[in-house]
């Protein structure tokens, strides 16, 4: 938990929100990055396209929902034991565990127009999309980012022939999974509920994509470790070259300045986590001019 802290540093330094000396900012996010398995340089462009493409259902990218009548593997087995509450646990355990591996590796979840991705390797059999999540000098890009995966690798062989692979299952592999599992959480929560719409290349904007995030209460404790992260990500989304110390005064602005949009679920973590994942599976178009897609236990 206090790990995911350190995360979201790495992440204002991909963002060059960290400090205005360059060399320093990429120094500390890669660093960072490394020690916990994300390649640098391939989730910086990755999450870059994130932002620009927030909640579009095609170009978008981490947490894409499908579309579509047809229903999802979860949906049949929910429907095929007649009990929703135990699917959606083991679900959860799956899209916490194993969720942002599966991303980093194969791109789960990541934008149909970019085909099956690969922060790792962006060559063929990955980027066999429309188009290419690492274009150009992004590619190089990638295998510089696999140095310092590789780096860290080694460091734990070194650690676990030295001093026993139990220490290392204990102090860095437990660890990583429940880091990992918040990234996923914090994630999955700011920009998927039952009734935050997603859209079509038709009826996207920028600015209906940015204001589709919503700020949760994740309580006193949790905003002090992981820099409110949680708490202030629609005002990320508006500027994401705002620092977390200034996160805050901007969220309140954007409550100020835009009341009727601004979005903000006051129902406690757990709760919609697990609506979340009992209901939102797929999305279908709703009925109307705005092009809006919805999970269809909102349709």
């Amino acid at each position: 938990t206090f790990a995911t802290g350190a995360w979201v540093i790495a992440h204002e330094c991909g963002h060059d929100a960290f400090c205005n000396e360059k060399w320093l900012q990429t120094t500390v996010g890669y660093i960072l990055h490394s020690v916990m398995l994300a390649p640098y340089y391939s989730w910086q462009r990755s999450h870059a396209v994130h932002h620009a493409k927030t909640n579009h259902l095609t170009d978008g990218e981490t947490h894409v929902p499908k579309v579509g009548d047809k229903p999802r593997a979860w949906e049949r087995i929910s429907k095929a034991i007649g009990f929703r509450t135990p699917v959606a646990i083991v679900r959860m355990i799956v899209r916490l565990g194993l969720g942002w591996p599966a991303y980093l590796l194969f791109g789960a979840s990541g934008g149909p127009a970019y085909g099956k991705t690969s922060h790792m390797w962006p060559y063929k059999p990955f980027n066999n999309g429309e188009k290419d999540l690492f274009p150009g000098k992004h590619k190089k890009k990638v295998l510089q980012a696999d140095i310092g995966i590789i780096a860290t690798l080694a460091g734990l062989w070194i650690w676990g022939t030295k001093l026993g692979w139990a220490s290392v299952a204990a102090m860095y592999g437990g660890p990583l999974l429940v880091a990992n599992a918040w990234l996923v959480l914090y994630t999955w929560l700011q920009h998927t509920d039952v009734d935050v719409p997603h859209f079509d290349q038709d009826s996207w904007t920028w600015a209906r994509g940015a204001f589709m995030t919503v700020d949760r209460p994740y309580g006193r404790i949790l905003d002090f470790i992981h820099h409110r992260i949680g708490s202030t990500h629609v005002a990320h989304h508006v500027n994401c070259t705002i620092p977390h110390y200034k996160a805050v005064k901007a969220t309140e602005a954007l409550k100020k300045a835009f009341p009727d949009i601004y979005l903000y679920d006051p129902t406690p973590i757990p709760l919609a986590l697990f609506r979340v994942v009992k209901n939102c599976f797929r999305v279908q178009r709703f009925p109307g001019p705005d092009g809006m897609h919805l999970f269809t236990s909102s349709v």
